[in-house]
């Protein structure tokens, strides 16, 4: 009876502990946004955000019971202690001398970064498991980050949400890139399953593998942060933010006009929003229609809203998503008034080329040129993350502008450790008004083991792209959106007394002096043809046994032969 009676009161116990859970309201919220932006160059930016706000603590905790937020990966950022994660996957270079700037900038290939709670022990061995996890829930190479290719920058990454403790210590900050890792379809599917409405319902239904892998640039991000829950602060909040950023060429499309639409650029038209999500719009940028060729849209824009910051004026056509009565599959189109459709291109204030200077395979350099097009001097953070294999020399580090050298600001040089830890270079500075300043190193290329080559050493080794960080005093050609706010609607009209921008410039290959591995090959055949031709004859004789015949044995079993034959002939005729 005891028994009886103890289960009974336990089955109640777990009913009333299920239905505090269904039963306790979720504070969180859903937005989902495109921003979609003709560019002077004739390419069209489509830019994807989905925007998770989850008012809880930032505890470990707090991720075992999620509604709208994806618990994969709350449990492996409460399990590792993480403060801020920031990763993106990216294919393609972004330009930003033509295309101006991005909403999130990202290096080719992945880029990985980190921020742990100051209670984590072991900021190395955590930061290893973690990228191991990571690799496994978005399918990609996280798990060859080590110590090797991981450093954790002083002045250029800063926590992109609230801290806790006033001063901002670099210790708990691990950052790494893989620049050879290829973005594909097996990393959009994870990506999309973290989505509450997947790629069922809602503007996710635009991201089509077919459309998105054949264009110019695509690249996956995934942002989580904490929150000021209030203006006061006084509690915070989880934000998740995964992006997709595309750039399309029209010609390329082989339509043969500019003309273009959501059906055309992702293949489907849009069935409605995520019935999960609190906000489901579509921005159009405008502003071409004044300063380019004019286009119009169909249908017509429900609203118009006009945006000022920092001295930049845009306009937004909005379609709100759920306001509108769709019936079937919902498109917007833009259909240009002439062929020309080219626009007047006027650089950003700040960019950023990269590339290999020296001949042979003995010694070497690498030269970053910065341009600042602004009226006043900008000062920028340097970064340079290069990998152990390609030792540089700090005594050879250049910095030029406009035929002057310059000395930089502050210098931080670690020096790399083969095969342990990366060099790792960091250089504030200030850049001349309207110069170009160009940053040099010397280099020598140096002999690896045979096991540490890739598959295809000949195409060569890779080197991450450089970061640029700096606070531009003007909102010209600036997308970017303010530190303080979480959608797309935040930026407009969102002036600030500075714009942190920042940029990655390109990746670099370099050939390694490289051991000739056919090599291997030929002495392989070679060595196995000598052994078959010798392994035969010494086999027959090690194995057979030389025996003498007698040759009068052998002239009676001859005649005894002939005989039996001759004899059957004869019966043969007889009968």
């Amino acid at each position: 009876m005891m028994v009886v009676l103890h289960t009974i009161f336990s089955g109640l116990l777990c009913l009333q502990c299920i239905s505090s859970v269904i039963c306790t309201p979720q504070k969180d919220y859903f937005d989902e946004e495109l921003l979609l932006k003709p560019l002077p160059s004739g390419h069209v930016y489509a830019y994807f955000q989905f925007t998770t706000l989850w008012d809880v603590d930032f505890e470990a905790t707090s991720f075992q019971h999620c509604h709208l937020f994806p618990r994969a990966l709350g449990e492996i950022v409460g399990r590792y202690n993480v403060q801020e994660l920031h990763i993106s996957l990216t294919e393609g270079l972004w330009r930003h001398e033509t295309w101006g700037y991005p909403v999130h900038d990202a290096a080719p290939g992945a880029e990985l970064w980190a921020w742990f709670k100051e209670s984590t022990k072991n900021i190395d061995k955590t930061w290893k498991e973690l990228a191991g996890a990571l690799s496994g829930l978005l399918c990609v190479s996280f798990n060859f980050v080590d110590a090797s290719n991981s450093l954790n920058p002083e002045f250029t990454f800063r926590p992109a949400g609230i801290v806790s403790s006033g001063a901002v210590n670099s210790s708990y900050l691990r950052y790494s890139t893989l620049p050879r890792e290829i973005v594909c379809t097996e990393n959009l599917t994870p990506w999309k399953k973290l989505l509450p409405c997947d790629a069922k319902k809602g503007l996710s239904t635009l991201l089509n593998a077919g459309h998105i892998h054949n264009t110019n640039y695509h690249s996956l991000g995934l942002h989580l942060r904490p929150v000021c829950r209030d203006t006061t602060c006084s509690q915070m909040s989880v934000e998740l933010r995964q992006t997709v950023s595309l750039v399309y060429d029209m010609v390329i499309l082989g339509t043969g006009n500019q003309d273009w639409s959501i059906k055309k650029l992702f293949g489907i038209g849009l069935s409605g929003a995520c019935p999960l999500a609190t906000m489901s719009n579509i921005y159009i940028d405008i502003a071409l229609n004044e300063t380019g060729a004019h286009f119009q849209l169909t249908p017509t824009p429900p609203a118009v809203i006009t945006s000022t910051r920092g001295g930049h004026k845009s306009k937004f056509a909005v379609y709100d998503i759920k306001a509108l009565d769709i019936d079937g599959m919902f498109n917007i189109a833009a259909v240009y008034s002439s062929s020309r459709v080219y626009g007047v291109n006027i650089p950003p204030v700040l960019f950023a080329n990269r590339y290999i200077i020296g001949y042979g395979q003995e010694r070497g350099g690498i030269v970053t040129k910065l341009h600042n097009g602004h009226w006043q001097a900008l000062d920028v953070v340097y970064l340079e993350n290069i990998p152990w294999f390609i030792p540089l020399y700090l005594h050879t580090l250049k910095i030029v502008a406009n035929g002057k050298e310059i000395k930089p600001l502050l210098k931080r040089f670690i020096p790399g450790k083969a095969r342990a830890r990366p060099y790792y270079l960091e250089v504030a500075l200030r850049l001349p008004a309207r110069s170009i300043t160009e940053i040099s190193l010397e280099f020598d290329y140096v002999f690896l083991k045979w096991q540490e080559y890739p598959p295809d050493a000949n195409h060569g080794f890779y080197i991450g792209a450089a970061v640029i960080t700096s606070l531009l005093p003007v909102g010209r050609n600036y997308t970017g959106l303010p530190q303080d706010g979480s959608t797309i609607t935040s930026s407009f009209n969102a002036s600030r007394d500075g714009y942190l921008v920042q940029l990655r410039t390109e990746t670099l290959i370099i050939t390694m002096p490289t051991p000739d591995f056919s090599m291997p090959y030929n002495v392989i055949c070679l060595t196995c043809t000598v052994i078959a031709l010798a392994f035969g004859p010494l086999h027959n004789i090690t194995t057979k046994r030389l025996r003498l015949k007698n040759k009068e044995q052998n002239y009676v079993i001859r005649w005894f032969k002939s005989k039996l034959t001759r004899s059957s002939e004869m019966k043969e005729k007889q009968s």
